[in-house]
């Protein structure tokens, strides 16, 4: 396989469906999607029964620590298996420039596979490739588990690139017409259409690599005041523990294998932090099963060093946040009829999803009962956050051009601290790859 070591890239082999397999049967989202909105997943699995589907080769986060985890879990391995062994896929070489469209949105993407050489997930990482959030490694030993036996990887993986005048995969939009296209078919659920061109025109394959490697260059440039030798290339948006899972299997076995076995790299989707169809959204928290004063709870972590303000409705208390001074740390709060905004005085983080993180941490810690969940979208949270002993947490936007500065000056950003657009516009599995040797 061709590899370009400076620029951390391998042109894959994909195993995409064979043309017989519904697309739109076969690719489900993201599994840590609807964490807490099992129906979804119910409603995925009842209409992928029957037919092969990558909700057999995953497990949704909405299982962990349900009944269901384990009997999922251990159907994952058996349909990887009879997959591969019974010709459902066709194999294609090279990379891959996709278009997801969901409403008036277009996202463009390119599919590799990233060197995990190249990539370390520590705070203090000055590598190629970083990640974006902080690793919590209590995370990792389930998809550890499943990723070790695995004969398959299928990522959600999306690494972000820093490319304001576009001039690595927006282009290929112009070239299509040179390209096979190997998929164009309807996402389930609402997710919007996807359509792929494999980039086997050795031309166009050139150029994007060499694009990549002027990008490079300019990032050098851009980013002078951190060390000269270790340029930021690809930052990850989507999939940090997926990838950080990659990442500490490796480094479990490379001894053993060496540096040319599969597991050394990862398949993932390049996109631009700059294109149009790239939306940076908050990362909303609940919480459920707390029986308690929370507003004196935040009171008493801040040492009363926050203004409350109360609010009519949930909309009311949006627009305070969305329209706060960007330099303030102002969020919103409420829990059955109550709608409160939260503004941080003497704040413990550079942004307010690190303080109020500081605090949830402490609160779960000392109340052992109360479950902290991750929630895309406004609707979504009211609705969750309105329930007996449940309170949700509204935060305002994160700006995305920010984000490769910030992860230059201060490492990794408190844990889901923003999304790339909401739960039905994450990305999708469809592409697979072989990782094991036999």
């Amino acid at each position: 396989m061709k590899i370009y070591p400076k620029i951390g890239i391998q042109i894959p082999e994909i195993l995409l469906p064979v043309e017989s397999i519904p697309l739109a049967k076969w690719s489900v989202v993201a599994c840590d999607q609807y964490t807490s909105q099992p129906e979804y997943w119910d409603q995925v699995e009842a209409f992928t029964t029957g037919t092969p589907s990558t909700y057999n080769l995953i497990l949704p986060e909405a299982y962990l620590g349900k009944p269901k985890e384990k009997t999922h879990q251990a159907k994952i391995e058996n349909a990887m298996s009879h997959f591969f062994k019974n010709g459902i896929f066709k194999t294609v070489t090279g990379m891959i420039y996709i278009e997801r469209n969901f409403g008036s949105k277009v996202r463009n993407g390119l599919i590799a596979a990233l060197d995990l050489e190249r990539y370390d997930f520590s705070k203090n990482s000055t590598s190629l490739i970083r990640a974006t959030e902080g690793t919590i490694v209590d995370r990792l030993p389930p998809r550890i588990r499943i990723r070790e036996k695995a004969l398959l990887e299928i990522p959600h993986i999306m690494v972000l690139i820093d490319d304001p005048d576009f001039s690595v995969i927006e282009p290929l939009s112009e070239v299509t017409a040179k390209l096979k296209k190997v998929y164009n078919f309807n996402l389930m659920m609402d997710g919007g259409t996807l359509k792929g061109f494999l980039i086997d025109d050795t031309e166009v394959e050139t150029q994007v690599i060499k694009s990549i490697y002027s990008l490079l260059e300019k990032n050098h440039k851009k980013y002078a005041f951190q060390t000269e030798n270790a340029p930021i290339l690809f930052a990850v948006g989507d999939g940090n523990h997926s990838l950080a899972t990659a990442k500490s299997i490796w480094e479990s076995i490379k001894a053993e294998v060496g540096p040319d076995h599969p597991a050394r790299y990862a398949l993932a989707e390049i996109v631009n932090i700059h294109n149009h169809g790239i939306v940076f959204e908050p990362i909303h928290r609940l919480i459920k099963g707390f029986q308690g004063e929370i507003l004196l709870e935040l009171s008493t972590f801040f040492n009363n060093k926050i203004n409350l303000e109360k609010f009519l409705d949930f909309n009311a208390m949006v627009k305070s946040v969305s329209t706060s001074d960007p330099e303030s740390q102002k969020f919103g709060i409420f829990w059955e009829n109550e709608y409160w905004t939260v503004d941080i005085l003497k704040p413990q983080h550079t942004l307010a999803i690190g303080s109020l993180q500081l605090f949830l941490d402490k609160l779960i810690m000392h109340h052992p009962d109360v479950a902290l969940d991750y929630i895309h979208g406004e609707e979504t949270l009211h609705n969750l956050g309105r329930q007996p002993m449940s309170a949700g947490f509204y935060l305002p936007t994160m700006e995305k051009s920010s984000l490769f500065e910030s992860v230059i000056m201060d490492g990794p950003l408190p844990r889901k601290t923003f999304s790339m657009g909401e739960a039905h516009e994450k990305r999708f599995y469809l592409e697979c790859r072989k990782i094991q040797v036999n």
